[in-house]
């Protein structure tokens, strides 16, 4: 088999704080989230994505928060780490596509950026990573603003 497809899903509860961490960008915002970790919803659905492409559980298995090693991480080591896995066992991101789902902070100003990030954590091209959002048309927890939710999808591809 020369690709692999995996999928993964984060969400955090809004909190005290005035800006979130998506995709490794730091983005200005009325709350922040509550997390052990920085809280990166984007990053962390990623990882779960890799992670799950090739079987090697969660990224709670690999990052637990329960470990006081992983207070306030930075997400970027996370995803790192988790290429650096794939990598090991012969893989790499071949393209992935990610979704944040808030009503706020505004994605769109920063979803470039985002992808920059990425890409250059994961060693490939900006055009093969997508950040995009969408509401939930102020329905559930994320429509009536008490937290922020990502979906994430990868192929991995023999390097």
């Amino acid at each position: 088999m020369n690709t692999r497809i995996g999928q993964g899903f984060d969400v955090h509860a809004f909190g005290a704080g005035d800006h979130v961490i998506l995709g490794g960008v730091r983005i200005a915002h009325t709350r922040g989230v509550l997390a052990h970790s920085d809280g990166d919803v984007a990053l962390h659905a990623l990882c779960d994505a890799m992670l799950g492409a090739l079987a090697l559980g969660d990224i709670g298995q690999h990052f637990p928060p329960s470990d006081p090693r992983w207070k306030d991480a930075d997400s970027r080591a996370f995803l790192r780490h988790c290429d650096g896995l794939i990598r090991a066992q012969g893989w790499q991101v071949g393209n992935c596509d990610i979704t944040v789902i808030c009503e706020a902070p505004k994605i769109g100003p920063h979803a470039q950026a985002m992808r920059a990030c990425i890409a250059a954590d994961l060693g490939i091209d900006v055009d093969a990573v997508s950040v995009k959002a969408t509401t939930s048309e102020r329905l559930g927890f994320t429509g009536r603003g008490e937290g922020i939710a990502a979906q994430a999808v990868c192929l991995l591809v023999r390097a």
